[in-house]
């Protein structure tokens, strides 16, 4: 864990308030830091990538799609969310009680395929829990309200999920309660920030806004979700439907509130959905439950991940004679929530120590810039 003591005295700018924004806004507060926040929405983060999110914390899922590096973070993240949350003044709802995978009939090969990679990821990861094979009974057993439609299945030990809009106005909480001084629908330079020499940092946490500082590797995919109210509709636990055109996931929130979601797009696109996409989310989501058929959709929303060309987060730290330090993450793409806290905590290393041995274990790559040379921390 970082030293508080390592920030006592300093003081640092971080330029968006999004999730890492608010993330690290609060640690380095609580660890006796001056901390400045600047982001050019409003501080109910309407205009951030986070407030659209299921917000599921599922490794083992997402090894099907993504490189080890994430899933390591992913499972270093996991424990670290729930101190996170409960260092937290206002309750978030968090919950570890795994992820159901199910399939229609006609999609047997592809779910074998699925259950493959996962075993094999397993075999490859000892961290990771081998999936449970279903029969119907079991199904029964997990999620009573599926069982008349599927017979089989898959349980994902462990994976969890949390409430992505209250853990963001919870930090908002935490930092008044910490006094950061928050500058909302303030459009920040972290390039002008930096001739401030008050600043022992700049960092820039911005997403999509920062294309300016990634050399054009930085880029937006477009991503669709619907939240519904369905009190007919009894899930416990986040819900995957494998499908060959549209896998669906199905987050149930508290006040039986679902995020449902699955499209994604190589686009900056932030207009309304589809009528396309929300045909397809809202038919698939019937076939996994008829309760479903009378639930009232609450909002279609759309946002802009920021990803970066290969689709894995990276810190970028600048030093510039003259200059306050600049430190730039980005590029956490769909795993925003699965991975944040294990980024915070590479950042906070390098923020004290001006290295990470934690992004060394991850797998995070780390680039620090000096005098225009650059040396890598982390390949």
């Amino acid at each position: 864990m970082v030293n508080s003591a390592s920030f006592s005295n300093s003081k640092y700018a971080i330029v968006g308030g999004g999730l890492m924004g608010r993330l690290l806004a609060v640690a380095l507060a609580r660890q006796g830091a001056q901390v400045e926040l600047f982001d050019k929405g409003h501080s109910n983060a309407s205009g951030a990538t986070a407030r659209i999110a299921a917000a599921m914390l599922a490794p083992l899922a997402e090894s099907a799609i993504t490189e080890d590096s994430v899933v390591r973070m992913g499972i270093h993240s996991l424990p670290r969310w729930k101190e996170l949350i409960s260092q937290l003044s206002t309750p978030v709802f968090f919950q570890q009680d795994g992820t159901l995978i199910l399939w229609h009939r006609q999609d047997t090969s592809d779910a074998e395929r699925f259950t493959a990679h996962l075993e094999r990821n397993c075999r490859n990861n000892s961290l990771l829990q081998l999936p449970q094979k279903l029969n119907n009974e079991a199904v029964r057993d997990l999620e009573p309200g599926v069982a008349d439609r599927f017979t089989q299945g898959l349980f994902l030990p462990n994976e969890g999920q949390l409430d992505n809009r209250q853990l963001l106005d919870a930090l908002l909480i935490e930092l008044n309660n910490l006094k950061v001084h928050c500058h909302w629908n303030t459009e920040a330079n972290p390039d002008e920030l930096r001739k401030d020499h008050t600043y022992q940092a700049v960092i820039d946490c911005r997403g999509t806004g920062a294309k300016d500082g990634w050399n054009n590797t930085l880029r937006g995919v477009r991503g669709e979700v619907i939240r519904l109210y369905a009190p007919e509709v009894r899930l416990k636990r986040p819900t995957r439907l494998i499908h060959p055109r549209y896998p669906i996931y199905i987050a149930p929130k508290e006040n039986d509130v679902y995020v449902v979601g699955a499209t994604e797009i190589e686009s900056d696109d932030l207009s309304e959905m589809s009528v396309r996409s929300a045909m397809e989310l809202l038919s698939a989501v019937y076939t996994v439950h008829s309760g479903f058929a009378e639930a009232r959709i609450l909002e279609m929303a759309t946002q802009c991940r920021p990803t970066l060309k290969n689709n894995l987060p990276e810190i970028k730290a600048r030093k510039d004679k003259g200059l306050s330090d600049l430190i730039m993450i980005n590029g956490l793409y769909r795993h925003g929530f699965m991975i944040a806290p294990a980024v915070l905590d590479c950042a906070l290393e390098l923020l004290r120590s001006g290295d990470s041995n934690t992004a060394l274990d991850l797998g995070l790559n780390i680039t620090q810039e000096a005098n225009n040379s650059e040396a890598s921390l982390c390949v």
